[in-house]
């Protein structure tokens, strides 16, 4: 080959791998099912989940989706063939996407998503007549670059009431149990957080549908402030009553569901594109602090740090650190002193030497000093970090209402039909969120103070005697002085913020700590548990082995016989004569 051919050669290897590596990231083939059970047989029916459908579906049409199927009312021979044909299409897709609106429950930290047909007389029913999520991250799982589930099916369950529960003991919660995706970048986003319901609202969409399509179709915005945004607006929408989470993890690039390639497609620009364009820096690093907060391990922080190294939110992570490290320190603390104390009680119960129990002791002893000591940095760093978020939040509160703009047009409110010309109309003024009732207000404390490890009983709704003396405690544990006589909002935001125990475990009479819990303290054979609620062995009364071996070797001396002249004679009257008789007249 001459030099001009190996040149031209040269030139056409080049094009091929700009071809091949110039691509837009994430750009691939992407397939979305959208599912919206609505027409329930045998359970209240729901208005909203075809509507969601509805304009979901739109959404990922619009966004260049090369497949989108959209299933309505399915019931479960339909569900099952839906997923399996779903699963066929996401094997040679590098993005698939399943959003599914309707009525979805969580037994035993399961969640399952329920066809139309579903009757659920009994709790083992759900294995035959619904579909676990699990099933769903199957058909996803075959994707090459993203998978996203998106459940707005956090609702009440429908069928508690008359469900029969073939064992006493299985747990059947409200709401959906929180996921940790197996595989990467793979996300699954709820429309409420774990163990909360979601609403429907008031209009033809629910607050979570409406939030959604107004952002995930934005060209080049990445998914997890997607999210972000939309956990905004329902919080907003739904007065805080609902908080929208996202479980999983991505790497470091941007992961936008629409590459900004495609922008150009686009006949209008879209509501969130004009949203990003017009926030500042600051603003930007807000909403990456709160997504990190709300992911809340350390690789989401870390990764914050190192996106914003330095400044007032940086700042707040490290805070944020130090707080994660300091638990992770007391859990290990902890750990070792309980295995400390099972070594002791080993070695009592073993009868071993006193060198080996004065060691054990002593080892017993620092890991509960260490034990005390981690417990005390883990609250200082809690409340550190509660501190400066409640000061963050009150600054951002004070700046918002100070700056506040008119709200802009929402593009999903019905168009004005008395015109020719279809103009969206202006929403009416967001009406402020209801306050919660006394009793309501007090039963959110209570649950709190539960969570936190204060409150041993119930959340009953009543501030009762109990009630005061657990938010005594957390004022003590915390470092706070809420007034204790009522319950009221500004205790319940500050327990809300403590993401681990905060009231020290405390044991009654014959049971010891056992990690978050108390345990009965049993002894082994021979020993009994004393006053201090240690074990201590029995002592038994022994005769000195000298005089034992005395009485064995020198026998019991004989009693001397009775002669028997003595014994007969024992029997006479004294005096050896007649008896003396005589006669009355």
């Amino acid at each position: 080959m001459n030099l001009h051919g190996f040149a031209k050669l040269r030139r056409i290897l080049f094009l091929l791998i700009a071809l091949l590596f110039c691509q837009p990231a994430w750009a691939g083939n992407r397939v979305a099912l959208v599912i919206g059970n609505s027409a329930y047989k045998n359970a209240a029916p729901l208005s909203n989940p075809v509507n969601d459908a509805a304009i979901v579906e739109a959404t990922m049409r619009s966004a260049g989706f090369d497949v989108v199927q959209t299933r309505l009312d399915l019931q479960a021979v339909e569900m099952r063939r839906t997923l399996r044909d779903f699963a066929d299409q996401a094997r040679d897709a590098d993005v698939a996407v399943v959003y599914y609106a309707g009525h979805g429950i969580e037994i035993e930290g399961t969640n399952y998503l329920i066809p139309v047909d579903a009757t659920l007389e009994r709790d083992t029913d759900v294995y035959d007549e619904a579909f676990s999520l699990d099933r769903v991250m199957l058909a996803i799982e075959p994707a090459r670059q993203l998978r996203l589930v998106i459940l707005d099916a956090c609702r009440n369950n429908p069928f508690s009431e008359k469900m029969k529960r073939t064992v006493g003991s299985r747990a059947i919660s409200r709401g959906l149990a929180r996921i940790e995706p197996a595989t990467p970048n793979t996300l699954v986003a709820f429309a409420a957080k774990a163990g909360s319901t979601a609403s429907d609202g008031g209009s033809k969409n629910s607050p979570y549908a409406a939030a959604l399509v107004k952002y995930i179709g934005t060209p080049g915005l990445d998914l997890r402030r997607v999210f972000g945004f939309v956990r905004d607006d329902v919080m907003k929408a739904t007065g805080n009553r609902q908080e929208p989470y996202v479980y999983g993890t991505l790497g470091g690039d941007d992961v936008p569901l629409v590459p900004a390639k495609e922008s150009a497609k686009e006949p209008a620009r879209a509501p969130a594109q004009e949203a990003v364009s017009s926030t500042t820096q600051r603003s930007e690093m807000r909403r990456d602090y709160e997504l990190a907060l709300q992911v809340g391990n350390k690789d989401a922080l870390n990764f914050f740090i190192a996106q914003y190294p330095d400044g007032y939110y940086a700042s707040l992570a490290k805070l944020q650190l130090a707080k994660i490290d300091a638990e992770e320190k007391r859990v290990a603390a902890a750990e070792k002193a309980r295995q400390a104390e099972q070594e002791q009680a080993r070695l009592v119960n073993e009868g071993a030497q006193q060198t080996q129990l004065a060691k054990a002791a002593s080892d017993l002893k620092a890991a509960q000093e260490a034990r005390a000591a981690a417990e005390a940095a883990k609250e200082t760093a809690q409340h550190q970090a509660a501190q400066a978020e409640q000061r963050r939040v009150a600054a951002e509160t004070a700046a918002a209402a100070k700056n506040a703009v008119p709200s802009a047009p929402d593009p999903l409110r019905e168009t004005n039909s008395n015109t020719d010309t279809k103009v969206a109309a202006l929403p009416n003024p967001q009406a402020p969120a209801p306050p919660l009732s006394p009793a309501e207000l007090a039963k959110s404390v209570q649950t709190e103070l539960r969570r936190v490890g204060c409150l041993t009983g119930s959340a009953s709704g009543e501030w009762d005697a109990a009630s005061r003396r657990s938010l005594e405690l957390f004022n003590q544990n915390a470092g706070t002085k809420f007034d204790t006589k009522a319950a009221r909002a500004d205790a319940l935001d500050a327990i809300k913020l403590k993401s681990a125990r905060v009231c020290p475990l405390i044991c009654g009479s014959g049971l010891k700590r056992d990690g978050d819990h108390c345990v009965k303290i049993t002894c082994a054979a021979g020993y009994f548990l004393n006053d201090d609620d240690e074990c201590e062995k029995r002592k038994v009364r022994q005769v000195p082995s000298a005089r034992l071996e005395r009485r064995e070797r020198e026998p019991a001396p004989a009693r001397p016989a009775r002669p028997k002249a003595e014994a007969s004679a024992g029997n006479k009257p004294e005096g050896g004569g007649m008896p003396f008789m005589f006669f009355l007249p």
